[in-house]
């Protein structure tokens, strides 16, 4: 078992998962986009699974975000639901609280158009947010209309200083990202990411319309950098448990603690 946590990109990320299912080697890996591989990438996608299947390997992307909070954790829900019209998922990240690579990533410090200068080449933003909405599609067995995904910073209005940089009011403090799709040409899936230094009440939210409808909260949100080591780690017994293959979560059993 390998525990792969190097790169956001399945394309960035192939030459290494390859090397290992070579091997017959079982991956459990932290690159947000091997959470749905198929959805950018569905030639490698399908070489890789192919491969895995010949070797024995056991290959899947998870986390917290993606992973779990905005992706698993509403298809969990719905498992009581005689009907589900729309699902709906907020998250509100405190970044001050946060890893340095991650307050970096988020454009902290950044003019704010500079930000969205990045985020359109693909170079600022939050990873998976696009492969989280595909993954909650699938599991629900939707076909949506194209995935939409829009980001913008968040401008400081006031001065911050944390333990890795300090940030000017009216420099970029972090993200606002949001992805939707549509299903019978109304959206019916929406993801909303907001990252930022000194985010006030950061919380994780959720809501079902359908029957019943549900809305759960989680104060505080679920903290990632702790929390997604304990994704990783508690995701390989199920993994080793599995079909050789390139795996989603939805393939992997109910995530617990092992």
């Amino acid at each position: 078992m390998v525990f792969h946590t190097t790169v956001s990109k399945f394309k960035a990320a192939y030459p290494q998962l390859e090397e290992l299912a070579r091997e017959g080697i079982n991956v459990v890996s932290s690159c947000e986009e091997l959470l749905f591989p198929q959805l950018r990438e569905p030639v490698l996608a399908t070489k890789l699974d192919q491969l895995c299947r010949r070797t024995g390997a056991r290959i899947v992307g998870t986390g917290v975000n993606p992973g779990f909070v905005m992706d698993v954790l509403p298809l969990c829900l719905t498992g009581v639901s005689r009907e589900v019209r729309a699902v709906h998922v907020q998250r509100v990240v405190n970044a001050s609280t946060r890893r340095e690579p991650l307050q970096r990533k988020i454009g902290s410090g950044w003019a704010p158009e500079e930000f969205r200068r990045r985020f359109r080449r693909g170079e600022a933003g939050h990873a998976g947010l696009r492969e989280s909405l595909a993954l909650l599609a699938h599991g629900l067995g939707w076909k949506v209309s194209e995935i939409k995904e829009v980001g913008d910073p968040v401008v400081a209005d006031h001065d911050i200083r944390t333990r890795f940089l300090a940030v000017k009011a009216g420099q970029t403090c972090g993200l606002h990202q949001r992805a939707d799709a549509k299903r019978n040409g109304k959206v019916s899936l929406t993801l909303d990411l907001k990252m930022y230094l000194d985010a006030a009440e950061p919380h994780d939210a959720i809501q079902i319309e359908g029957d019943p409808p549900m809305d759960m909260v989680i104060r505080g949100g679920v903290a990632g950098d702790a929390a997604t080591v304990a994704a990783l780690v508690n995701t390989a017994g199920r993994l080793v448990e599995a079909e050789a293959g390139l795996r989603l979560m939805t393939e992997v059993g109910v995530p617990r603690m092992e």
